[in-house]
């Protein structure tokens, strides 16, 4: 499996894996992330089959905000998600960020559990966050400083995950 960034042609996968995750759906908000944050949305490949993506954005000169992280019905649990919030969390210590933070309902146990590991900690609820009523918690993570990359540049990274083989970030131009 390799994480890389968004193509075009991922959306129909993308928009499957959304509708199977979230309860509410607006398709054109992830064609918007991907005109205005290319750099920040990022899709799980296996062998040509989107499992899994991730869509974040910075919100300040110091913090990007993972807005979206899903992985498609049958390939839970097998690091996808880990693999996704690493590769996320590292294009933020690319651009210099120093916190990552996200929103996850407080009915969702199981994500709050994987954002912990990941370094993620409980800083508040959002009454009434979601549009059923469901209150959000925000969490956040402080990243390691990072010496900036050339700007503009989409650099193939590399990154290392928990059970030791290197994750790949191959360019998409």
């Amino acid at each position: 499996m390799i994480v890389r960034y968004f193509e075009p042609q991922d959306f129909e996968e993308v928009m499957e894996i959304e509708s199977e995750a979230f309860e509410e759906h607006n398709p054109f908000l992830y064609m918007n992330f991907y005109e205005m944050n290319n750099d920040c949305f990022l899709v799980a490949d296996q062998n040509g089959y989107v499992t899994g993506f991730v869509a974040g954005y910075q919100t300040s000169e110091n913090e990007g905000r993972v807005f979206s992280l899903a992985v498609r019905n049958g390939f839970r649990g097998f690091g996808i998600g880990t693999r996704l919030l690493e590769a996320i969390n590292g294009i933020f210590n690319e651009k210099a960020l120093r916190y990552a933070s996200l929103e996850v309902r407080l009915s969702n146990k199981k994500a709050q559990r994987l954002y912990q590991k990941m370094g993620f900690i409980p800083c508040w609820i959002e009454h009434g966050y979601y549009s059923d009523g469901e209150d959000g918690l925000i969490m956040k993570k402080s990243l390691p400083p990072s010496i900036n990359t050339s700007a503009g540049r989409r650099p193939a990274r590399s990154f290392r995950h928990a059970g030791g083989s290197s994750l790949r970030i191959k360019n998409s131009i």
